[in-house]
Formats: structure tokens, C-alpha cells, sequence
């Protein structure tokens, strides 16, 4: 749980489709200003919890809180909820200025207020000079900004972004994580998206809440995920780093190890609770270091595959794979074919239960 007034907080959320649980009791503490990801596969929740937290959904147990006010009989348009769409939903036939100007009126803004807070939205976006336009004479990118800036007009309390960039090609995506990043901090709004980008996640959330089967698995920062997932699944489905078979034993100095072959043994500090027989042994690929070797039983480098900055060297050993990365030019002294032997940092390593 965060540590910082929290602007939404959930206990016990449980949310049912007929005999299919979309949610099974989550519970979730958003900090003000804080810009949190939800992250899962197709299926696990983070749609449905975004869309309870709007009001279009109605769970079945479990409360809602929005800046200390219980959201249980509070209807929709009543939440002064900011809402950006994957599809953008903004009205064709109007112009960039009344699809922003829209949830004013709705609002019964005055009309005067409701031109000059249009304006200022459209400019924030960078959009002023467009504010005449039509959805269908604007890029993707440039609706997505449209659609993020009728949500932010209305000076939400939360703003809630339902996958706002998949719509979008690659390269303007990545331009706008950076840019809306940017933007929700500017506006200091506390801010929730969805996505199933783990990449996107990481280089834009504060906290990242991980879900699977309509429950929370581990809420952390991008480093934290990365340093120490929760278990074997969170380090999978993130990529954090390798997972390792073949047989844990205690390495006689107060941990377990694990043999590769050869003179190449891993070895993690025992913690309370591990249970080696139902963990697998976790290393961070960037954490793996090689040595030339000549050992006949020992790992090979099976693959190599080039990714700009880094090299990742795929190491065949007798139960499986490692994987390390490594700089181009380090990367050089491994062929396809050499025998090698892999080491790491006992503090780089630990065990995760198997998810």
C-alpha cells in the first residue's frame, strides 16, 4: 500500500459475469498524483476493474473509495472521473472544440467558462490551432490527444485510460508514452491505465499492478518488478529475467544451488519460506556473466541475437536455457558453438514459488 493520501482505495472487490469471476477481492490503494499501469493478459481483470472504478460496472461485494467518498450509490457522470477510450469515441460530426467542449455542457458549465476552459484544454494538448477540425481530418495521434483533453477538461478527480495507444503504430506510440507521461504530471491528476504493453508499463508508471485470473499478483515499481517479482509467473510474464530448472540442492554455505555442468553453479541465499522442491532459481539476464570454458559437459551458447544496444546470448545447459546480455563488443568473445560457464552474484539471484 502507498504511504501518500490516497486519492482511490478498493477493498475486497469482487466482480461476477454469471458463474465467471472477473474480479476475485482486490484490494488497491492509489496515491494522489501517482500514474499507476494495470498490467495482465487478455482475460485477467484490468478492464473490469477499470471499468468498476468508473461506475459501469456494478461489483457484487466490496467498496470503492474516490478522495474519501464511498463511489457504492454514486452513478457515472456524478464521479468527476476523466475517461480516454481505446477507440477515442469522439463524435464525427463534431469539431475538435465541441467533442472537448462537450462534457462542459453537460455539466451545465456557463458558456463563456466553458469556451475558455475548452481553449486552454486544447492548447495543454497541443491542439489549439486544430480546434476546428473533425475527427476524420485528424491523425490517430492527434484524436488521441482530442479524446485526452475531454477528459481532462472537466478537472477530474482521476483520470482513467482504457489501453489510450493501442490504436496507434509504434513509433508515435512510444512518442506518446513520453508525451502523456509528461502531460499527467504537468496536470498533477492521479491517473490509472490499462494495458497489456509490458514495455509501455514500465517506461510510464509510477507502480505497476500486476493481475492475473481477476486478482492483484504484485503491485510495485518498474525496478522493483524487475529486482523481485513475486514469483515465478510475475518474472515470466514481465520478463524479468531467467527461470531456472534441474534441481535445487543446499550449496553447504547457507543456500541453495543449482548445477549447470561443467564448473557452472548458481547459487541463491536461503530465505524463510522457500520451499526448493516448488521454486525455481530466478537470475536477471543483464546479472548472468560468462567465461570462456572448455569443460566437454559444460553449457554452449546454442543462439545469439542482436538487439541494437545489447547482444542476448541463449546458453544451453543440461535441463534448459540461460540467457544473458551483454554489450556488442563483450558479446564478441562468444560464438555460437563455445563452451562457456555461467556464473552470477549469490545477491542476484533468489528463489520464486512457482506460479
Amino acid at each position: 500500500m502507498t504511504t501518500a493520501p490516497a486519492t482511490l482505495r478498493i477493498e475486497g472487490l469482487h466482480l461476477s459475469y454469471g458463474s465467471v469471476a472477473a474480479l476475485a477481492g482486490v484490494d488497491l490503494e492509489v496515491a494522489r498524483s501517482e500514474f499507476v499501469a494495470l498490467l495482465g493478459p487478455s482475460g485477467c481483470g484490468k478492464t473490469s476493474l477499470l471499468r468498476a472504478i468508473a461506475g459501469f460496472f456494478t461489483p457484487q461485494r466490496g467498496s470503492i473509495w474516490l478522495k474519501g467518498r464511498d463511489m457504492a450509490q454514486v452513478p457515472p457522470r456524478q464521479r468527476n472521473i476523466g475517461i480516454v477510450f481505446q477507440s477515442y469515441a469522439l463524435f464525427p460530426h463534431m469539431t475538435a472544440s465541441e467533442n472537448v467542449r462537450f462534457g462542459l455542457e453537460c455539466r451545465d458549465v456557463p458558456k463563456a467558462e466553458a469556451e475558455q476552459r475548452t481553449r486552454r484544454a486544447l492548447e495543454l494538448v497541443g491542439l489549439g490551432h486544430l480546434a476546428g477540425r473533425r475527427p476524420r481530418q485528424l491523425s490517430g495521434g492527434q484524436q488521441q490527444r482530442v479524446a485526452l483533453a475531454r477528459a481532462l477538461v472537466i478537472e477530474p478527480d482521476m483520470l482513467l485510460l482504457d489501453e489510450p495507444l493501442a490504436a496507434l503504430d509504434k513509433q508515435l506510440r512510444v512518442q506518446m508514452q513520453t508525451e502523456l507521461k509528461s502531460l499527467q504530471k504537468s496536470v498533477d491528476v492521479t491517473s490509472i491505465f490499462v494495458t497489456h504493453d509490458r514495455e509501455e508499463a514500465m517506461s510510464m508508471a509510477d507502480r505497476i499492478v500486476v493481475m492475473r485470473d481477476g486478482r492483484i499478483r504484485q503491485v510495485a515499481t518498474p525496478e522493483q518488478l524487475f529486482a523481485a517479482p513475486a514469483d515465478a509467473w510475475v518474472a515470466d510474464f514481465i520478463g524479468a529475467g531467467n527461470l531456472l530448472e534441474g534441481g535445487l540442492q543446499p550449496d553447504g554455505a547457507g543456500g541453495h544451488a543449482l548445477a549447470l555442468g561443467g564448473g557452472s553453479v548458481l547459487a541463491a541465499e536461503a530465505r524463510p519460506g522457500d520451499d526448493p522442491a516448488a521454486s525455481l532459481l530466478f537470475v536477471p539476464f543483464d546479472r548472468v556473466r560468462l567465461a570462456p570454458d572448455t569443460a566437454p559437459d559444460g553449457p554452449v551458447v546454442a543462439s545469439r541475437r542482436f538487439l541494437g544496444l545489447s547482444v542476448e546470448l541463449h546458453v544451453r545447459y543440461r535441463e534448459g536455457v540461460v540467457r544473458a546480455l551483454m554489450s556488442p563488443s563483450a558479446a564478441e568473445a562468444f560464438p555460437v558453438g563455445a563452451r562457456v560457464r555461467v556464473a552470477a552474484e549469490r545477491a542476484d539471484c533468489r528463489l520464486l514459488r512457482r506460479g
